[in-house]
């Protein structure tokens, strides 16, 4: 007998009732995000074939140098978003504030902010290695109907009601959660339709493979330092493997899929962590316990931390269970 193979549209019909909040919103919003990331696949797919590649010109909010793929790919997200007329506000790594959107109807009872960065890891594409999409997606606090306001966006991790990425690799994944596990959606790029290929995805509790820019180890606190010593030492079963891409996305799902840990901890160059809570560190812990994983600064679980500006950035570690467990153990016998 054979075994009907299930699409991405049709698993959020299928499901839409399991989601707390089942007004239909939130299927469209996840519909829209497939749509944009459809777009962004194929301008990505075209690099080097046309001027896609190379700085932008600009920088962004962060002062980092934009490439023409991040601004390519925001302005996708947030037209597609905007006017599908499902969202009230949209806050992006490239842009400096949150954007707050009117619906032509006055009335309009759009309950959802989307938190996102459009294209991670974007300095990769110029050698054509993995890049991907981060959204986070939150109910508004303030009163529907009415302009969104800062505090819609600065929720702790834990109030998300859905999570996910795309990976822009040798086959595009989408990969959600709306906070009933964590399943996978591969692209037949033939047909233009996401297919789940990848149900109930769980972390390993243990791993061997660790993530860290191991260049900069001598800014690192000690116990991070201690730890990559630890990774490193032939005892046992170890030597552990080090794999670092340098995408927060493709990082994390290899490891999600392999068992292992990403650690972007603070150092004397970034004394409050390199990546942005928001819309980078809160909707992968999201997706990382959704997925029998942890998230951790080394010492406060992520979904904990209580945000007080929208591009703030935080010290991040993330992966298998037992991993993170160890970190947060180095980081309190050794500290800073």
């Amino acid at each position: 007998m054979s075994h009907k193979i299930q699409t991405l549209g049709e698993f959020i019909i299928e499901n839409q009732d399991s989601f707390k909040y089942s007004s239909g919103e939130l299927s469209r919003l996840i519909n829209s995000i497939r749509l944009a990331a459809k777009v962004v696949n194929h301008e990505v797919n075209k690099a080097g074939l046309v001027d896609v590649i190379g700085a932008y010109g600009e920088t962004n909010i962060q002062g980092e140098d934009q490439q023409k793929l991040d601004v390519y790919a925001n302005d996708k997200f947030i037209q597609t978003l905007t006017k599908r007329n499902i969202v009230c506000g949209i806050a992006s790594e490239e842009e400096d504030s949150f954007i707050s959107i009117n619906s032509q109807d006055e009335n309009h009872q759009n309950k959802y902010v989307v938190l996102i960065d459009p294209l991670d890891g974007s300095s990769n594409i110029d050698v054509n290695v993995s890049v991907g999409t981060i959204f986070s997606i939150y109910r508004r606090i303030t009163p529907v109907g009415t302009p969104v306001q800062l505090a819609d966006f600065l929720q702790k991790g834990s109030e998300q009601v859905a999570a996910g990425y795309v990976v822009y690799g040798t086959s595009t994944m989408l990969v959600y959660t709306t906070g009933a596990g964590v399943n996978g959606f591969t692209l037949n790029p033939a047909i233009g339709t996401f297919y789940l290929s990848h149900p109930n995805m769980q972390f390993p509790e243990d791993g061997t493979i660790y993530s860290v820019n191991e260049g900069n180890y001598f800014d690192f606190p000690e116990g991070i330092k201690k730890y990559i010593k630890y990774c490193q030492e032939e005892e046992g079963e170890r030597p552990y493997t080090s794999r670092y891409i340098g995408s927060l996305v493709s990082d994390f799902h290899r490891n999600m899929i392999k068992g292992g840990i990403y650690l972007y901890p603070k150092g004397s160059r970034n004394p409050s962590g390199k990546l942005r809570l928001l819309y980078e560190c809160n909707p992968i812990a999201y997706i990382a316990e959704q997925a029998n994983g942890k998230s951790s600064d080394g010492y406060t679980r992520t979904l904990d931390v209580a945000p007080t500006e929208l591009h703030q950035r935080v010290p991040f570690i993330c992966g298998s269970k037992n991993m993170v467990a160890k970190v947060e153990a180095f980081m309190q016998k050794f500290g800073e």
